[in-house]
């Protein structure tokens, strides 16, 4: 991978956190609200949507959607941290907020994928919510890309 390839990747990825950062709001609410900035623990989200169910969340994770037959763990491995390609994304621990918005814009069209848009087109946002609750309590294996070159 080339350096210009590198920095625009990292680029990316920071735009993406600082956007996260700023939707979920920057001020400490562990001690009131431990799951308040990445819907764990079942809260609610920037997204506007119902609070999120986390025990639901992981029946709708392993139920096979009508459309495509698959389950979200089918793709995104258990606890959606052993994704069956290395194009998609890991899952487990990621901001419930960040997973809620990705599977609103699924839904709407505003984002594409061959198999993501049908899966997530008739979810409905107490659907969402489950979800990204679920996921967002799943332990990280996410990577913290500050220092790399």
């Amino acid at each position: 991978m080339s350096k210009a390839t590198h920095a625009t990747r990292i680029a990316i990825a920071l735009f993406a956190a600082c956007t996260l950062a700023a939707c979920s709001g920057s001020a400490d609410h562990s001690a009131t609200d431990p799951g308040h900035a990445s819907g764990e623990h079942g809260s609610s989200s920037s997204a506007g949507l119902p609070q999120g169910r986390i025990a639901i969340g992981e029946q709708l994770a392993n139920s096979k959607g009508q459309v495509t037959g698959q389950s979200c763990i089918d793709c995104h491995g258990a606890d959606g941290n052993q994704p069956i390609d290395a194009t998609y994304p890991r899952l487990g621990g990621q901001y419930g907020d960040y997973l809620a918005h990705a599977l609103q814009a699924y839904r709407s069209g505003d984002r594409e994928h061959m198999l993501m848009s049908p899966q997530a087109a008739n979810l409905s946002d107490q659907d969402i919510a489950d979800l990204a609750a679920w996921f967002g309590s799943r332990p990280s294996q996410l990577r913290d890309l500050h220092g790399l070159k």
